[in-house]
């Protein structure tokens, strides 16, 4: 069948380039569709049901709240494990399902299952479904800043909340927009007791009666002189003088005792768990977009910027937005990294093709081969979700030098051939060389392609950190597999003209068999000598081996570090605000940063569970061209870690990605 389909190809030219260029042009097209990362999503499958009850204690939270939740979702198909978390005012329940399973069939289980808890949980308490994002959804945070002092921190928490983040969220591929910092704007009414008391009024009354006095009413329709009129009592508060005005009682002379009689209303801030501080030069109010899963990461995060730009202009007179994270930088480095070496290893397999070949136009044929299979390989890529990332691309790389292994063989069988018969018909003599060797060619490069298929049976983690550099290996020596008998054939017949010298006529190849006959004579004549040498020398390395460290995932280098100082619970907002700007400042003294970002406690969000003493501070440095002469990455987070040396905040350094 081998031989046949060699065959056919070499005699059929025309159908055999004409599939290869469509191929290749569905590969160029899937090129630009394969989704940009980093690294591989190794986030399990999972739903946050996220639960907020001012004020409770967490034991109170996990009796009332996160037990009731679990109970009921443990049931659900395909959980493999449900795990909650009670703090101050939160509750976080983490369902995570089997890996095969589709996050949005998960995530309409839980809602269908959380059904249960129908008249289970506390009055007005409400459970919701975190957003359909992973643990890396994370992909860009920014600061408001007004350095001319117009507004303050609850204003412009305000325009994060109820302009900013709407306007954000309406990106595609943006799952959630959450806020943290500054001040949420609260009417606040501060009772007196005695007031209170002296008029006997139970301070549930003055509850019921805001409440009831802050709504809207329908009075229905009124009809007049065949026109008909909708009848609305309005009552929504407006100001502080609205709620000063509410009727709670009356007193003994039948006179309406009102809020102002009894309390005092003011406008104050909401009770804060999460601050933010940017430069050491105080708080600030931030914002963190989080990516919907299985997006493209630096798609969204171009959008985003578009979008950002988009709404400067309609900011108000002095504040701005001042970027703080940007995974793009890492994403654009890393898969420039990738490619410049794919590019490298390409064209030092073309060379070493040519030197040997000794023949420029035979060496084409490999040459052009090599980035056709490459083209290929991201057409199954973009059909299966499998993003462009330092794995997959790491794939191809892996397998560029055996992808060229058949058609090299290929071309110097024929070679032989036409030099054994320089009469014989040319085009004759190829196909024959082709054929011979074609068969176990084909089945050499196919062993080659299935044996990384026992990745594919790695689970959790390191099956998603290592199945798309699997992918893309098999999927490369797959394609290079068809090709050696399809393309390889055709441009052979095509390409292999002219004069065809020896191999003893190849300067190269005379000087290495020069070499190997002697040292092969020589090593065989001393062969348990030789084995002998070859086994200590794998002893040796088995106490460097024994040294050698161990690490899931190598540090990357996103031209951020995330300083992550973490103190036991119970640290208030007030005194880690103070604390955190003081690490910031410190951060921001060195020369080689140009922004730093902090944030103590949690965001408004259920992908955020940080408790108050928990700081994550993001330090985005100047490009190294800018750093002090001699600086290195390791000597600058050396000097950083001597600097901040505060007691009870023990120093750790992590890459912004890792932690998620």
């Amino acid at each position: 069948m081998i031989t046949r389909l060699i065959e056919k190809s070499a005699r059929n030219p025309v159908l055999v380039i004409l599939g290869v260029l469509l191929l290749t042009a569905g590969g160029v097209w899937a090129v630009f569709e394969v989704p940009l990362d980093a690294i591989p999503d190794l986030s399990d499958v999972q739903a946050i049901v996220f639960t907020e009850w001012p004020g409770r204690s967490p034991t109170l939270i996990e009796d009332q709240i996160t037990y009731p939740i679990v109970t009921s979702l443990l049931a659900a198909p395909g959980v493999k494990r449900v795990r909650g978390v009670s703090e101050y005012g939160f509750s976080y329940v983490y369902v995570i399902f089997q890996d095969h399973i589709d996050l949005y069939w998960a995530r309409s289980r839980v809602l269908e299952y959380m059904q249960k808890l129908t008249g289970k949980l506390p009055v007005g308490v409400t459970p919701t479904l975190g957003p359909d994002a992973t643990g890396v959804g994370w992909v860009y945070q920014y600061a408001l800043v007004d350095e001319s002092g117009t507004h303050d921190l609850a204003q412009l928490r305000s325009l994060q909340d109820w302009s900013l983040r709407y306007k954000l969220e309406s990106v595609p591929g943006v799952a959630e927009v959450a806020s943290v910092g500054g001040f949420v704007k609260q009417y606040q009414i501060e009772v007196d007791p005695n007031t209170l008391a002296a008029y006997r009024l139970p301070i549930t009354t003055v509850i019921q009666a805001v409440r009831n006095s802050n709504a809207e009413v329908s009075g229905r329709v009124l009809e007049m002189t065949g026109t008909e009129y909708v009848i609305r009592g309005l009552g929504y508060f407006r100001s502080i003088e609205d709620i000063e005005l509410v009727t709670v009682g009356t007193d003994g002379r039948g006179t309406p005792i009102l809020v102002r009689d009894i309390a005092r209303v003011q406008l104050g801030p909401e009770q804060r768990r999460g601050v933010a501080e940017l430069d050491g030069k105080g708080q600030t109010v931030g914002g963190m977009v989080i990516m919907r899963a299985g997006e493209n990461a630096l798609g969204v995060i171009e959008r985003v910027k578009a979008r950002l730009e988009e709404i400067k202009p309609s900011l108000p007179k002095g504040v701005r937005i001042v970027p703080t994270y940007d995974r793009s930088d890492l994403i654009l480095r890393a898969i420039a990294v990738l490619r410049e070496k794919l590019v490298e290893e390409s064209i030092i397999v073309s060379l070493i093709a040519t030197l040997f070949l000794f023949h420029f136009r035979s060496a084409l044929v490999v040459i052009l081969i090599l980035p056709v299979a490459v083209l290929l390989s991201f057409i199954p890529m973009a059909y299966l979700k499998v993003t462009s990332n330092i794995m997959s691309l790491g794939g191809i790389a892996i397998a560029i030098g055996a992808m060229v292994d058949a058609a090299i063989v290929m071309v110097e069988n024929a070679h032989k051939r036409l030099e054994q018969n320089p009469l014989a018909d040319r085009t004759e003599t190829i196909i024959t060389a082709a054929k011979e060797v074609g068969r176990p060619l084909f089945f050499s490069l196919l062993v080659i392609a299935v044996s990384f298929l026992p990745i594919f049976a790695l689970q959790a983690q390191e099956g998603r950190l290592f199945t798309p550099l699997a992918y893309t290996k098999t999927f490369a020596m797959l394609f290079a597999t068809a090709l050696s008998v399809t393309l390889a054939p055709v441009l052979m017949v095509a390409l292999i003209r002219g004069r065809i010298r020896a191999e003893t006529r190849n300067p190269l190849n005379w000087l290495l068999m020069t070499l190997y006959r002697p040292l092969l004579s020589a090593v065989l004549r001393v062969r348990w000598l030789v084995l002998a040498l070859a086994i200590a020398a794998m002893g040796l390395t088995i106490p460097v081996f024994a040294r050698l460290g161990a690490e899931f995932m190598p540090p990357l280098n996103e031209g951020t570090i995330l300083y992550m100082p973490t103190t036991v619970p119970g640290l208030s907002i007030p005194e880690g605000t103070k604390v955190l700007q003081v690490q910031d400042r410190l951060l921001k003294e060195f020369p080689e940063v140009e922004r730093v970002f902090g944030k103590m406690g949690k965001a408004t969000t259920a992908t955020d569970p940080a408790f108050t003493g928990m700081a994550e501070i993001t330090v985005t440095f100047k490009p190294e061209s800018q750093w002090r002469a001699g600086m290195t990455w390791d000597r600058l987070l050396d000097e950083m870690d001597a600097r901040l040396r505060i007691p009870g905040f023990p120093n750790i350094w992590w890459m912004p990605i890792q932690t998620r």
